[in-house]
């Protein structure tokens, strides 16, 4: 049931330091497209005056979440919710902080709309919206791995591909987020940090 992914075990332990640094301690945060379960684990653990929610759109994974929620043993490890990021109505009223890893590239684009659309309905004033993942940048090259990949979504499905940082500013701001920072991450992937305007 408790499944392994290959891409939480690389990037879990960058995240984190990213994560330590804007998550307020203590707080709610919600992670959107939590998968297997492997990055709330870790995170739990680590930072266990946050309270994490995990959540996903794809039912199939939630025992896999759930799992790694029963060995951690963490009491702010909260049950996996379903949560489909385009729905007016999310599983939570109120969060601290979101986070998100690897989600918008892989969906269309209109669940980057409604991500930013449900952080702008939840988030407090300051609060902070993670996303992790590659990106498209004006003025910064795109490295090949990363032209691969968007070539090989695109290919699987025509509404998927790396998204242009810029884009996903602008759809931040249209639901009142603005972008904070840009932190290079390893493996040509960054984390991008939005904040609820006051």
């Amino acid at each position: 049931m408790k499944q392994i992914w290959s891409a939480p075990q690389r990037n879990a332990a960058p995240i984190l330091e990213v994560l330590r640094k804007v998550l307020p301690a203590p707080g709610l945060a919600l992670e959107i497209a939590s998968g297997s379960g492997q990055h709330a684990a870790h995170f739990c653990k680590a930072m266990p005056a946050v309270r994490w929610q995990p959540s996903d759109i794809d039912e199939s994974v939630l025992p896999s979440i759930d799992a790694w929620r029963a060995e951690s043993g963490m009491d702010n490890f909260l049950p996996s919710v379903l949560l489909d990021v385009s729905a007016d109505e999310w599983a939570v009223d109120a969060v601290d902080a979101i986070f998100c890893a690897n989600m918008i590239h892989i969906s269309p684009w209109e669940s980057c709309l409604g991500l930013f659309r449900g952080a702008g309905r939840l988030l407090p004033q300051g609060g902070a919206m993670i996303l992790y993942g590659p990106f498209i940048e004006n003025d910064v090259e795109t490295g090949e791995s990363n032209l691969r990949f968007d070539k090989s979504l695109k290919s699987r499905n025509a509404t998927w591909g790396l998204r242009q940082l810029e884009e996903v500013k602008a759809a931040a701001r249209a639901e009142g987020l603005v972008f904070d920072e840009r932190i290079q991450m390893p493996a040509n992937n960054l984390c991008a940090i939005f904040r609820r305007e006051p």
